[in-house]
């Protein structure tokens, strides 16, 4: 199946790009989502007459992306997990406990814009690669640490208060 390419597609093409994919790959994937459209003279006419304003759009999505990757790369991401003495967690730290903490920071990603090459099972600080565009891609820490750690660190830095009754 010949498509033409109306958005960039990571390890497919750019816009304006005709490719030859997979039936199902087009139908199931590239077509609903607006990516690409099947090639057709009709298409290709009204490709190049929308070319600048995709390119502008393209553009104007990766600079916002842009954005959003630099307040990712200043954000702290720590998460508090269940481990034993010797610093295995009980489960593993997956990309969607990552885009959780980063949402609770303000910053929205996509679980699938995180690149996990397998989930974490074990204490510490990793850089960890987040792909919000073909184009953009960060690093975010995150800093894996045991259940009491935080809260008894909290309580040191917080003053000591007594009540009288």
């Amino acid at each position: 199946m010949k498509l033409l390419l109306q958005r960039n597609v990571d390890k497919l093409g750019n816009i304006g790009d005709v490719v030859k994919v997979a039936p199902g790959y087009g139908r199931n994937y590239l077509l609903p989502r607006g990516l690409g459209v099947e090639l057709t003279q009709d298409n290709l006419n009204r490709f190049e007459s929308m070319k600048r304003k995709l390119i502008a759009m393209e553009q104007e999505t990766k600079e916002k992306f842009q954005v959003i990757a630099r307040e990712i790369e200043k954000a702290d991401c720590t998460i508090i997990a269940n481990s034993s003495e010797e610093g295995h967690l009980y489960g593993s730290v997956t990309a969607r406990d990552i885009a959780r903490q980063l949402a609770d920071a303000g910053l929205e990603v996509d679980a699938k814009c995180i690149i996990l090459d397998s989930p974490i099972k074990e204490m510490g600080t990793y850089k960890v690669k987040v792909r919000l565009h073909p184009d953009v891609e960060c690093d975010v820490k995150v800093w894996v640490v045991k259940g009491g750690e935080i809260s008894e660190a909290g309580k040191k830095s917080q003053p000591d208060t007594e009540y009288d009754n």
